[in-house]
């Protein structure tokens, strides 16, 4: 995070695929925008209250995917590999351009999301980042569900812990630091289901674009796809691709501590609305400098609380 200027992409960047769970083929385009403008979804497939912005408070549906929508019922689902690229890469401004309702899957991940948005690179403003700084521990419990986030003065950390039945995925674990590790793990790590769920995601209408050039499928102790893995930890590397997604529906990079044990993008959202429920919780900071030294991101040169 050594360029701490608002940057949008350079040129616009063309996406064609199908939406994993609609099954729909979709057109996507991501322009250039302005500094504090965000990111931006529109339905260009629809000609009046198209614009849905992806944001915690929008979330409509956060079954197997994070849909958003408007005050018009307009939506937009599936949003957070994309939205997780762009966390990753610190891109702050952006429009993106739909002609149907969810982003396309592509190979699963956020790859082919990352690997374009970087070809095209990056124009830096001269308007200065905000940051989210979590002030306080603030956790959830939902059976054996768990997630919580807490104070760190220097970055956005992850940590994951998922434990299925199944005897090939097991239990897996990983942390990550967002803003300084190499994430290329986490962006090429795909979706994943296991064989026996496929027949109850169609009953209730979800995963009808899914084949084995999307999605991992694990039957049993093995998985479908000729390919294998891509990465040891693929499984939970995906999961927190999600929660980057997802947190990212904040609006800004958030810097804080995140755990998260059998949780998901349902556990997140309702993590997120807990946090903002009390203004005690967080901080909004504005950037002064032109670089962030680890120890002087509470000095008062550098942050001007806008709070």
């Amino acid at each position: 995070m050594a360029l701490l200027s608002q940057s949008t992409i350079t040129n616009k960047v063309s996406f064609s695929g199908v939406g994993i769970h609609t099954g729909v083929r979709v057109n996507m385009n991501i322009l250039p925008s302005s500094p504090n403008s965000g990111i931006i979804f529109k339905r260009i497939d629809l000609k009046k209250n198209n614009v849905v912005i992806p944001n915690f408070e929008n979330v409509c549906e956060a079954t197997l995917c994070t849909t958003i929508s408007n005050q018009f019922g307009v939506k937009v689902s599936t949003i957070e590999h994309l939205m997780a690229a762009f966390l990753g890469l610190g891109i702050d401004n952006a429009i993106v351009e739909l002609d149907a309702q969810e982003v396309p899957i592509l190979d699963g991940s956020a790859k082919d999301f990352v690997e374009a948005l970087k070809k095209t690179g990056l124009t830096a403003s001269d308007v200065p980042i905000k940051l989210i700084k979590i002030n306080n521990h603030v956790e959830l419990e939902e059976g054996d569900k768990y997630i919580s986030i807490k104070k760190s003065n220097t970055t956005l950390e992850i940590e994951f812990q998922i434990n299925y039945k199944n005897q090939f995925i097991k239990t897996q674990s990983n942390k990550i630091n967002v803003f300084e590790d190499n994430l290329q793990d986490i962006f090429n790590s795909r979706t994943f289901c296991l064989y026996e769920d496929i027949e109850k995601l169609k009953k209730i209408g979800l995963g009808k674009g899914g084949s084995l050039n999307n999605a991992i499928v694990v039957k049993d102790n093995k998985i479908l796809n000729d390919s294998g893995l891509r990465n040891k930890n693929e499984f939970v590397n995906h999961k927190i691709l999600d929660c980057m997604g997802d947190l990212y529906l904040t609006g800004y990079r958030i810097i804080g501590s995140l755990n998260c044990k059998h949780g998901g993008h349902s556990l997140t959202n309702k993590l997120l609305r807990k946090v903002f429920s009390d203004n005690k919780n967080y901080s909004l900071i504005e950037i002064k400098g032109k670089n962030l030294p680890h120890s002087l991101l509470n000095n008062r040169h550098f942050l001007k609380s806008i709070a």
